[in-house]
Formats: C-alpha cells, structure tokens, sequence
C-alpha cells in the first residue's frame, strides 16, 4: 500500500523529535533517584549513557531511537550532567545491535512499556476509531493518538504507520456520520434532496446554488428573496434529528464542502457523502435564512428610523422661513400693544392697527403649528415606512418560528396579529412600557392610528430580538439565551473567572478598594497633586498628555531601516513560510491534507491582502491562472485556516529576541479601521457619517505590545465596538494571554467594564471626555468634599445580589465559547429596562469604572502605557493602507464570507511583514551593536516594524522555480 502522507515535516517533527528547549527537558528528561539506580548498574560508561538515552525517548517522544540517529548536542549534555558523564561517551554505544536489544528489553521489563502490538495495538486502534469523530483535523488525531500511546505506555510505531492508521481512521469516520445521517432519511426525502441539484429555479441556476446564494439585505424586495428560499426549505419538511449526536465541527465542515461544490460535481459523489451534505446544508441554510430574515428587518427598521429623523429635520428646516415671519409679525403687534398700553390707548384699536384680530388669529395658528413641528421627534414620521412593512412583514411573522419570554407575550400576540392568525376588533398596547412615546402618537392619529400601531409592533419586535426576549428556534445569532448561558455548576468549575462566587466577599473587597481610592484622590485633589490634571470646585480639568519619545530614537529608526535589505513581497512571502510555516494551515476542506501548492496557495493570499482578487492576480503572476487560483480559494482557504495561520506568525513573532524589547505579549491595544465600499455590496456595506457619505465597513483588530495583530473582526461601520473587544481576547491563544488591555472611547460601556473585571482583565480605556464622566459610590454621603461635584449616583447593591449566579453564568459562557462575547454584550446592551441581569451588570461596571477613573487621574504610568499601547494600534493602520493597493482601496466582494476573507487576508499579510521586519531589525541592531553605536533597550522600545518602503508591493508577481 502507498504511504499516505498527511502530516508535514514540520508537524512530525513537533511529535517525532526529541526536544531541545531546556523547558521541554526538564519537564521530560529528569531522571529520578531510581532511574539512575537502575543505569548505574550498566557496566560501561556508553552503556549507561546509552541505556539513559533510550528510556528518556521512550517516555518523551515515546519512540525507539533509530539506527545512526544523530542526537541533538543540547540532550546529551543534559543527559550526562545527570549521569556524570562526558557529552563523547556516548560515541561507542550499540556498537553491537544485540547491546540495544537487550536494553530494550530490560526498559520493558523494568518500566512496563509495551510494543504496539497484539491486544494492545487492537485496542489502541478501537480507541483510535472512536477518537477520529471529535478529532478536528489529521494533526489533530495524530496528537491525540500519540499521547494515548504515551499514556499507555504504548511504544509508538513508526510515523508511516501512524499517518496510515490516522488517514484510514478519519476516512472510516467521516463515512460513518455520512452514513448515519443517510440512514436517517427516508425515500422521499432521498429523493427531495436529490432533486436540488438537478431541479431550475431560472436563469440556468440549479435550486441548490440558487438556495445557498443569500446574504442580508437592506428593503423588503431582499427580505421577500430571502423568504421564499427560507419557506422553500421549510416545505422540505427535514427535521434536526437527522444530525443529532453529529459533532458541531463535523457539520460545518459538511456545509463548507457544500457551498463550494458546484451542483454537477455534488452529483457525481456517492449516495451517502452526497445526501449527507444536502441534509446539513439544508437545516443549516434554513437557521442561517432565519438568522438573515431577522438581520434584514432590523436594517429595515433602522433605515425607517433614520428616514423618520431626515423627515423631521427637513419639515423643521422648512419651518424655519415661516419661523422668522411669525416672530416678526407678533414683534410687530407686541411692539404695537406696548406703545398703546404706555399711552393708555385703546388696544383694540392697535390690533386693528397691527392687521386686525383676523390676523392675530392666524399668527396664533401659525404659532402653534410651528411649535408642534420644531417640538415633534421622529415617531411622527416612522408611518411613512407602513407599505414598506406591509410587503413583507405578515409573511415573515408566519414563517419564522418565534418564541418569547414572558415579558414579551403581548408583543408576540401582538405581532400574530400582523400575520392575520388571529383576529380582533381592538389592538392591544399592553406590549408598550407605561409612559412610552408611542402610547402618545397611536392616540393622537385617529384614522391611521391601526397603521402606525403596526409599526410599532415591528419596531419593538426588532429591539427584542436584540436583546433576547425573543427569539428563534434553532438559531445561532438570535437563538434563546438562556439555554446558551452554561449552567451554574460549570461557571463555578471555570478557572478563568475572577471573581469570588460569593457576592458578599465581592462587595466587601471593592468597598474597601473604593474608600481607599476616594481617600487617596481627595488628599491629591486637595494638595493640588493629580497628574496632569486639577479638581477645582467639583470640577475635573485633564491636561493633555505630552510625547515621551527620546530625540535619538528617530536617527536610530532610520539607521535600522536603512541597513533592512530591499526585498520583494513574493521573496519575503517565501522567507517566512520557509521558517514559520503557516500555509500548512491551510488543509483540503475534504481531505484535511495541507495545500501542496504553496506557490499558488501564496498568489491566493497575496491577492486577499492587497486587495487584488484573483482575476488581477492571475494576470500579475507568472505560476498560475484564474481557474487554478479559485480551485485553491475554494478548497484551502476559509475562515478558520486564516486564524491558524495568523496565530502561527504571531507565535514565531513574538518568539523573536526583538519582540522582547517592545514587551511581553501581556498588553494589548483594539480598535477599528475603515474601508470604504462600492454601492454595489451587499453585505456590510452601512453609512456612517463619521467617515462621510460613502459605504463602508470596519476591521476591529487587536494588537498586542509587540506589534503583533493577533485578531481581526469584520464588522457593520455602524456598530459601537465596545462587544468586540473580548472576542479577540477570549477567541484567540494570544488574547488569552493578555492582562492589559486598552481601548479609545468608541470601545467602552459599562458592561465592558464589567466582565472584563470579571474575567480578570485589565481594562484601560482612553476616555476622550472624561471630565464628564461621573463617580458612582457605595455611599455617596460618605464622599471626601472635595469629590462631591463628580458624584453621579449611589451603586445598587442588591441588584448585584440578586443576579451574582446569572452573572458569574454569563462570564462563564463567554469563555466556553458557546457564543462569541460580542453576541451575548450586544444583548446585554439591548435589554429594556426591566431586565435584571443587565441592570446588574452595569452597576458592576459602574464600580469598575469609577476605580479606574480614580487610578487613571493618579497614575499618570497607566496614561503612558495607555497612549503607547493605542498608538501602535493606531500605526497599523498606515501600514494596512499602503498594502490595500487594488481595487483603488475599496472593499468589492458583495458577500460578508468575501469580505471577511479580504479583511482576514490583510491582516494575515501584515503579520507576515511584521514577523519578517521584526527578524531583520535584530540583525540590523547587532550589524549597529558591532559598529559601537547606540542600542540601549530604552531606545529599541520606540522602534517599530511596521515599515514597508523597503519592500516592493507592486509590479509582476514572480516566484523562483526552487519554491
């Protein structure tokens, strides 16, 4: 049988050799005082250094040492430091074969390790079986299999053996869930399923591509496309029992392949494989259809809001004209009544004077109308969007199956009234909150009073689904949020929360911490003695922080960036792949195999980071053409094979002597960057008149202190970036590590602060107007006189009580993974007022909050670290700008994977740049060190290797004929 290679070079060298780093040495190749009885007792010195040898293999990496194997110089010297031998005494070792054999045999004997072989081979093969379903890849399952094998004892076999039993292993599963899931459909289904990839749904498009081909949308013509492939798949009448025991990663998988096959190709795979990818895109499809229809409804909604708001601002622009005479005209009769007062005329006769009563009648009319249109919010004008509801909304209402808490029955009740499954005479408000404007409006509006109570509905029913009250079965975005929070006894065994489980000993501890802080800000305040700033009558002054920057640091960064040598971006690609390897994270969706394309799989990524798309890029490079770069998109590259690539080059970067001087990788700066889009996308493309009239998106990313950009996020240019700062921290290995993490005033909210503190994260926000921000105590009575004026209110401490468990299940979930943090704070932030466990979570924030507000005005260390750390953020930015060189900087790709990818891609890019300036600015600072010039650390720390003048971007794409 022909070897199956499914491990690279690099990833059986992580398993197969021994180790070298003094950590990895200690840990494995200890020996006890036993372990040195029993080597002791050979007679030779090679002997015992030998005998050493093979039992630290055998317990890590859990191998035989092979004939003529060169053993790295770091293990012998650590082995006979031990031993109390010499590094050359293991030169004449196994000189005879039969010496190597009978230590073999004396390790077994002595340390029960066994061959892989007979029962234990079997059983090690059965566990292997049943390991392959929940194994993520082959490195994956090779892991797994070889610490099994350590953890019995297991002698492993060889590594052509290993990738056999893994291949053969994976395969075997995958055909078992393909077939479990067919064996749960019927014929008709079979049947059903089978007919979408041969049925038109017009335009020469098959039902299966036409039904996969859906994002978003932003009117009622899109929701109306999205509902009728959402009641097409309903009609279907397939139920999620069909993948019940299906490993969730399993069924993503199943869904990538689907949406990458194309109908003829899908046509052509076996009964089981084929049916079991039309199964779970299927429900997949239908969830994520649903999860689109509630998205669409709330752009709509949104763009009703907004149009409402441009409606009243025009009507009291125009209002302004008729303003002007008004107030004239009663100036003038005013004028009139006053001089005819003082001469104790008649005033009648001066209003008659002034124009007559008729006049002042309508000046009065005139007035008040006026006075309602300068006065009126836009709830006067959301009517206008009741056609634009009307041609979607009951049929939404009937299609979508949706649920709802308590607190929002009557708006479900409400809304089946919409959907004309229920009738009655009068429309209910009890949906309303008492004393809500819209209570005020529906009375007002007699005859379109049903209209506008419609849209009411609608409107509540957005800012619902938002925050939870109500929700979808089966969904992911907008599925029930109590059933994702972890249960209370899972939050309690999570090691990464912060916080006591008892609420008493919290409260107790921040009391304290508070008192403290108050005590220590007044004697400043009163002393004159704030860093940078003053409290002056209950008024807080900041004074702007100044530039730290040694005057030698910037001739040093021109030195350094003078002695980098000039390189192509194709050959700087290469370089770094050489050493980090990060196309090896990019596997067959189907076979889990790495890309052995790396030429083409390198063109791909460099056409996502510099904007280029495939087509320009297969006319810019001399390897490949268009049709051989898509295959290679379709089948290596997605979103998952991105974020292992990138924290690979972030691994090796910050593993780079040079990182050190810029920090540890414990500190970390996000924000968010714009990039404007075509009128023609359709996935993100939102307005935000920060960044002018003009379409767009934003990529939230996180930078650690060394410069490494070890998150990205796509997000709505609309959207607060506040949720988004814990997905990059929680979701990634790098993030995990960090314990500062700074933010500009876009990135904070209460609920922020509030588990970030949960979860034992030092949130540094830079608040632009915090001289407005107020204090919030546990006693404000209790406040130091000179901090009266910054008061805002006292902490609800039995609020906090109340919902500890929820809380700390809150937390807890967000670390679980079971949904990104960003989803669960934008429904904590959406929650109406009556919502408990948010309340509660912002009085936690509001703690939090003021003891950084306090630490922030006194320790003027923490501003620095802030501004440094935000201004390193802030310099990516420059860097993505000048590599997004196609497509005149635009964003293009109409759907949200596309321009997650190209988002992804450049910041992929930009690591790769960095990990290799990174590399050579340690060259060029020892090439300066043996020229005697200045390299203090002090100055390093204002280096950056964000530079990009020295590497050529632009031009052909040419690859040497070695790669």
């Amino acid at each position: 049988m022909a070897h199956r290679t499914v491990l690279t070079d690099r990833q059986r060298a992580a398993l197969f050799d021994l180790p070298t780093v003094e950590a990895e040495m200690l840990h494995h190749y200890t020996l006890s005082d036993d372990d040195l009885e029993i080597i002791r007792a050979r007679r030779r010195p090679h002997n015992r250094f030998g005998f050493a040898l093979q039992l630290c293999a055998l317990r890590y990496p859990g191998r035989l040492l092979t004939p003529g194997e060169v053993i790295p110089l770091a293990v012998t010297r650590f082995l006979a430091a031990q031993v109390g031998l010499k590094p050359d005494d293991l030169a004449g070792y196994a000189t005879r074969e039969e010496t190597r054999h009978e230590h073999l045999a004396t390790l077994r004997e002595q340390y029960g390790y066994r061959m892989f072989s007979g029962r234990g081979a079997r059983d090690l093969k059965g566990w292997l079986q049943d390991a392959a379903e929940g194994a993520r890849s082959n490195d994956d399952l090779a892991r797994r299999f070889v610490e099994q094998c350590r953890a019995t004892r297991t002698i492993l076999p060889g590594v052509t053996i290993i990738e056999r039993l893994c291949a053969d292993a994976l395969v075997a599963a995958e055909r078992r869930i393909e077939s479990r899931i067919a064996e749960r459909l019927d014929d008709a289904m079979r049947t059903r399923l089978d007919a979408l990839l041969t049925e038109d749904a017009g335009g020469s498009v098959t039902r299966f591509v036409w039904l996969r081909q859906f994002e978003a949308g932003q009117n009622s013509a899109d929701m109306n496309r999205l509902l009728d492939r959402l009641e097409f798949l309903q009609r279907l009448g397939l139920t999620e029992t069909v993948l019940a025991g299906v490993p969730p990663h399993r069924i993503a998988r199943l869904r990538r392949q689907g949406e990458r096959y194309f109908a003829g190709d899908l046509r052509d795979i076996s009964g089981d494989r084929r049916l079991a990818i039309l199964a779970v895109c299927v429900l997949e499809w239908r969830s994520a259809l649903a999860d689109a229809i509630v998205e669409t409804h709330d752009r709509i909604v949104g763009k009703t809001w907004r149009e409402a708001k441009s409606r009243r601002d025009a009507r009291a622009e125009d209002a302004k004209a008729a303003l002007k005479d008004t107030l004239q005209s009663f100036a003038t009769l005013g004028s009139a009544l006053l001089e005819a007062h003082e001469d104790r005329a008649s005033l009648e006769e001066a209003v008659d004077n002034a124009g007559g009563w008729l006049s002042l009648k309508g000046l009065v009319a005139t007035a008040a109308q006026l006075t309602d249109t300068l006065a009126a919010d836009p709830l006067a004008h959301v009517g206008h969007g009741y056609h634009r509801f009307r041609r979607y909304a009951p049929r939404m209402l009937r299609t979508l199956d949706i649920r709802a808490a308590p607190v929002a029955e009557p708006l479900l009740a409400a809304s089946t009234i919409i959907a004309g499954t229920e009738t009655t005479e009068i429309l209910p408000l009890t949906f309303l909150r008492r004393g809500s404007k819209w209570l005020r409006h529906l009375n007002a509006d007699g005859g379109d009073a049903g209209r506008l109570w419609e849209v009411a509905v609608l409107f509540h029913l957005r800012e619902s689904f938002r925050s939870g009250d109500v929700w979808l079965a089966h969904s992911r975005r907008f599925g029930d949020l109590k059933e994702a929070l972890v249960p209370a006894e899972v939050a309690r065994a999570t090691p990464k929360l912060a916080m006591p489980f008892e609420p008493d000993i919290w409260l107790a501890d921040r009391k304290a911490r508070m008192s403290d802080a108050l005590r220590r800000l007044a004697r400043a305040a009163k002393a004159g003695a704030i860093p940078g700033g003053s409290i002056e009558d209950g008024v807080l002054k900041i004074d702007r922080l100044t530039a730290a920057v040694p005057e030698e640091a910037e001739a040093m960064v021109l030195d350094l960036y003078k002695r980098l040598p000039e390189i192509r971006v194709t050959d700087l690609l290469l370089e770094v792949d050489d050493e980090v390897g990060f196309t090896e994270a990019f596997t067959h969706l189907h076979t889990g195999v790495p890309c052995k394309d790396r030429i083409g799989l390198l063109n791909v990524l460099l056409a996502e980071g510099l904007n280029l798309g495939l087509s320009k890029m297969a006319g810019a490079t001399n390897t490949h053409d268009y049709f051989q770069l898509s295959r290679l998109s379709r089948w290596h590259v997605e979103g998952e094979a991105m974020s292992r690539a990138l924290a690979k080059v972030i691994e090796a970067q910050s593993a780079l002597p040079m990182a050190r001087f810029w920090g540890a990788g414990q500190t970390a700066s996000s924000d968010g960057q714009f990039f404007p889009t075509t009128r023609q996308g359709e996935a993100m493309n939102l307005i935000n008149a920060k960044y002018g009239q003009e379409p767009g998106l934003k990529a939230y990313t996180h930078v650690s202190d060394q410069f490494g950009p070890f998150a990205t996020q796509t997000i709505p240019a609309t959207v607060n970036e506040a949720p988004y700062i814990l997905d990059g921290l929680l979701m990634t290995g790098a993030g995990q590590n960090i314990r500062e993490q700074y933010a500009d005033t876009g990135g904070f909210t209460d609920h922020v602060f509030a588990v970030t503190a949960l979860l034992g994260f030092q949130f540094i926000p830079r608040i632009r107007d915090l001289p407005l921000k107020r204090l919030y105590l546990f006693d404000p009575a209790a406040c130091p006189k000179e901090l009266k004026g910054l008061i805002g209110g006292k902490i609800k401490e039995p609020l906090v009580t109340a919902n500890w468990p929820d809380i700390l299940r809150s937390a807890a979930t967000m670390v679980a993974g079971v949904m990104p943090p960003s989803q669960l704070l934008r429904k904590f932030a959406a929650y109406p007022r009556q919502h408990e466990l948010a309340l509660a979570l912002r009085e936690i924030g509001r703690v939090e909050r003021t003891l950084f507000i306090i630490d922030w005005l006194l320790d003027a260390d923490m501003q620095r670290r802030a501004q440094i750390g935000l201004n390193k953020g802030e310099a990516h930015h420059a860097l993505k700008n000048a590599l997004r060189i196609g497509r005149q900087g635009e964003i293009r790709d109409r759907s949200a994977e596309g321009q997650h990818f190209r988002m992804a891609g450049l910041n992929l890019l930009a690591a790769i740049i960095i990990y290799w300036n990174t590399k050579h600015l340690g060259q060029a600072v020892t090439s300066r060190h043996r020229a005697g010039l200045d390299c203090s650390p002090g100055l390093l720390a204002h280096i950056s290797p964000l530079g990009w003048a020295h590497i050529l971007l632009t031009g052909e794409y040419r690859w040497p004929k070695r790669a």
